[in-house]
């Protein structure tokens, strides 16, 4: 796989790329990264990179001259005349997408939605089509608060990628025609962010991590939270006892089926206590087994007047 970032502060990325998982992923040839900056694509003495937004407001916009030409110098002029090809600019149309959020931070920050469900963005500017061998053609990636919100089944998608470029937005925002580039734009939550880097380090190392051979156990990437839609139940290593706090008996039996359940209630009853939104959705994607609802009655409060004998 071959990532590619574009950003106003490129060296943010030396650490994270050259540590732990994703250094081993780019020493064993899985993993290609290279880390651009935007301002060698500028033309004037201060490599400018932003300018007052029109309208007026508080803040800076980042331009989209310099977006546009280092993306021709990276992907290709083909690539990006043919992005604009399959768009059509009408600023103030018909955005009708059911999928569009509408919270405060919309209208502070006006940034396109996923390009991937066929959407407009917020200023009529319509998504590309998907592209014919997707998986092949090199993949735009936005972070941006109107994006789809990151989960693990996304990690799954843009791991599947053959080639991701993350253009990382700064300042007040980014000017909305270079969402015309956008394959994904994706948010990590309800909150704001200094610079689009850091949440782009989330989101690549939450993928590459999916790839085969980055992680030392085969079975890492997929006995985990999230993975099974569940949060993953507690673990433990040695000492079995340590200043009066001891590993669970069961999981010293030597019983690999009882440790098993053990581990399969300990992964419902947290998810269950801290994600009940979890629990409602594996129960509606058929995901629960007649134990695992059994169990989770278990944990339900008993009724009011219960313990006093009330019927």
């Amino acid at each position: 796989m071959l990532i590619e970032t574009l950003s106003t502060f490129p060296h943010m990325y030396d650490s994270v790329m050259g540590e732990s998982m994703m250094k081993r992923a780019q020493e064993k040839g899985i993993l290609e990264f290279r880390a651009h900056d935007l301002r060698d694509w500028t033309h004037d003495r201060h490599r400018t990179t932003d300018d007052d937004p029109y309208g007026g407001g508080a803040g800076l916009v980042m331009k989209c001259d310099p977006i546009f030409e280092a993306v021709e110098a990276i992907l290709g002029k083909e690539f990006v005349e043919a992005k604009l090809a399959s768009t059509t600019v009408e600023p103030g149309g018909d955005a009708g997408c059911p999928d569009r959020a509408s919270s405060a931070a919309n209208e502070t920050a006006q940034w396109a939605v996923s390009q991937s469900e066929d959407c407009l963005s917020e200023s009529g500017y319509p998504a590309a089509p998907p592209q014919a061998d997707s998986q092949q053609a090199p993949q735009i990636v936005f972070l941006a608060p109107q994006g789809r919100p990151f989960d693990d089944a996304y990690a799954d998608k843009l791991a599947a990628a053959d080639h991701l470029l993350f253009i990382c937005g700064h300042y007040e925002g980014i000017d909305e025609r270079v969402y015309t580039l956008a394959d994904h734009v994706i948010s990590l939550g309800d909150y704001v962010l200094t610079s689009g880097e850091l949440a782009s380090m989330v989101v690549i190392d939450a993928a590459v991590r999916k790839l085969p051979g980055v992680l030392g156990a085969a079975e890492g990437p997929v006995d985990e939270s999230f993975t099974s839609g569940l949060l993953e139940y507690p673990q433990y290593t040695r000492p079995a006892d340590f200043r009066g706090m001891a590993v669970p008996e069961v999981l010293t039996s030597g019983n690999h089926a009882a440790i098993a359940r053990w581990r399969r209630e300990q992964s419902l009853a947290r998810t269950a206590a801290a994600r009940p939104d979890l629990i409602a959705a594996a129960e509606a994607a058929g995901r629960l087994t007649p134990a695992d609802q059994k169990f989770l009655k278990l944990l339900e409060p008993a009724p009011t007047g219960a313990a006093e004998g009330v019927s």
